[in-house]
């Protein structure tokens, strides 16, 4: 069973599967094949060789919502659920005419991230920050990176969107760290196999560092594939405090993860920029 997996449905839009497509089956993993077209060991595109859900977490996220939603319903993936944590804006109000869900649960990402993933009928499962955009093609890029059966999840390389000269320096850095030490952070829109998923356990119910206690333990279980297509994600946090200062906050941060301080007092110093 997922950690805080009980979401309370707000809206559910028609269903785009029946009840037999919604019972486990095994991801269809591809292989190239001769010709220009890339396709799966069954001959359908990449794009469609996965049932993918996208599970976007929110809260307050009325003015970046709409974009998100829309960049993800431009691929016609198989799903789009939407878990809002007492939103008291519009943006249930925005989420309800893009998503196939919205649902309600305890705030908290890891908390919203499991209510989803726990009514999801895909079989890959790819978390989505409310300000982050996806790339274009990103479901066959994903599709693509399954097709190594070895491969259990992945991330993308992430582009941060402000006007710092030194945003590219901070995207450069974090995206080099995570291709050496193959642990992602939510931003980078994490993609698993969903049965990886609840292997593990879903996400840890975490205040804060629930997206690395992932990685690290899908690590145990196979492949983390970094794809270098970029997400393009809100800089807000680093522009808020400056790049220097968040810079070492979140090195400050990582170190008392290291030594174990307890994740809701690391919140409470990491605070809440949206």
């Amino acid at each position: 069973m997922l950690a805080d997996s009980r979401p309370w449905p707000i809206r559910q839009g028609a269903s785009r599967s029946n009840d037999a497509s919604r019972s486990e089956r095994p991801i269809a993993l591809g292989r190239r094949v001769a010709g220009t077209r890339l396709t799966a060991r069954h001959g359908r595109p990449y794009s469609e060789s996965v049932r993918l859900t996208v599970i976007v977490p929110v809260l307050e996220e009325e003015g970046t919502l709409a974009a998100t939603l829309a960049r993800v319903r431009a691929a016609r993936v198989h799903e789009l659920i939407v878990v809002d944590g007492g939103s008291r804006d519009g943006t249930c109000a925005v989420a309800a005419r893009a998503a196939d869900r919205v649902l309600a649960a305890p705030a908290g990402r890891a908390a919203q991230m499991n209510a989803g993933a726990a009514v999801a009928s895909g079989d890959v499962l790819l978390f989505l920050h409310a300000d982050t955009l996806l790339p274009h093609g990103f479901a066959t890029a994903i599709a693509r990176a399954l097709d190594d059966p070895a491969t259990v999840a992945g991330r993308f390389d992430v582009r941060l969107e402000g006007s710092s000269r030194l945003l590219p320096l901070v995207a450069a850095a974090i995206n080099w760290r995570s291709r050496w030490t193959r642990i992602a952070t939510g931003d980078q829109a994490i993609f698993v196999r969903r049965r990886a998923f609840e292997a593990i356990g879903g996400y840890a119910p975490l205040a804060l560092f629930e997206d690395v206690r992932l990685t690290v333990a899908l690590k145990r279980h196979g492949r983390i594939a970094c794809l270098r297509e970029h997400v393009v994600t809100s800089a807000r946090r680093w522009e808020r405090r400056g790049p220097l200062r968040t810079i070492l906050l979140m090195w400050g941060l990582r170190l008392g993860h290291a030594l174990g301080v307890s994740p809701a007092r690391l919140r409470r110093l990491y605070g809440d920029v949206r």
